[in-house]
């Protein structure tokens, strides 16, 4: 009888101290998921956002709303595996008239400012705005949507950087039609001065011959070009906006 009332008891002292130590199990392994979930979801985004100041990208003409959509559009790329970590943002904001500086590159491991430049659209976009855009083949328009930066090259226009549109539709025919970046004379704040307008090109966004060559030896191989206008179709069907689910 002795015998069976101390093991009864023993069974229950066994019992009460083994209890809280599986309490700190449970807990300890709940809790480990939830930090690293926390941790690694939105590092790439939260990167890219700390990275680039709002504040002194919209002291230098940036919108901020176009700003946000180009940064959502790259990790929405990164994590579809059309895009590895770019080094730059060149974004082009093709809603400001081509008299204005409307081209800015940024690096996105410090979020410096690089360069900020004219840059010209295509002769069939639009005279001082830009309205049209295509990715038709002779269209002579520029294209909406994120670009990646491809190798260099000489040819008829000089230096020139060849570029590989990711959105089919809006962009994707970019090496078929030449759509590259160059340096051109007709890019120049004198000649905007004495016809209201930039020259225009056949749907390359091209550069003031003088800052071409630095500006595509910095975002060649792997940056990011970013071409925004607030065109109803791209924005509702650019696979890049609007989430990445």
């Amino acid at each position: 009888m002795k015998s069976g009332i101390l093991t009864l008891l023993f069974a229950a002292i066994v019992s009460l101290l083994a209890a809280p130590s599986v309490g700190r199990r449970e807990s300890t392994v709940d809790a480990s998921p939830v930090r690293a979930s926390v941790v690694t979801r939105p590092v790439a985004t939260s990167t890219f956002a700390r990275a680039i100041d709002p504040a002194i990208a919209e002291a230098e003409g940036v919108s901020a709303d176009v700003l946000q959509m180009a940064l959502g559009a790259i990790q929405c790329a990164i994590t579809r595996g059309d895009l590895a970590a770019p080094p730059t943002l060149t974004l082009i904001d093709y809603s400001r008239p081509s008299v204005e500086p409307r081209l800015w590159v940024f690096d996105l491991s410090t979020g410096r400012l690089l360069f900020k430049e004219l840059v010209a659209h295509g002769r069939n976009s639009g005279d001082n705005m830009a309205t049209r855009f295509s990715d038709d083949m002779n269209s002579h328009q520029s294209s909406l949507g994120l670009f990646v930066t491809g190798d260099t090259y000489m040819g008829s226009n000089g230096y020139s950087l060849r570029l590989d549109g990711l959105e089919p539709g809006f962009n994707g025919r970019a090496r078929d039609r030449a759509i590259v970046m160059h340096g051109a004379p007709y890019v120049n704040a004198a000649l905007s001065a004495a016809q209201g307008r930039i020259g225009r090109s056949w749907g390359c966004p091209a550069l003031r011959e003088a800052v071409a060559r630095d500006v595509i030896d910095t975002i060649r191989g792997g940056g990011v070009i970013f071409s925004y206008y607030p065109d109803d179709m791209w924005l509702t069907k650019s696979r890049f906006l609007g989430g990445c689910a």
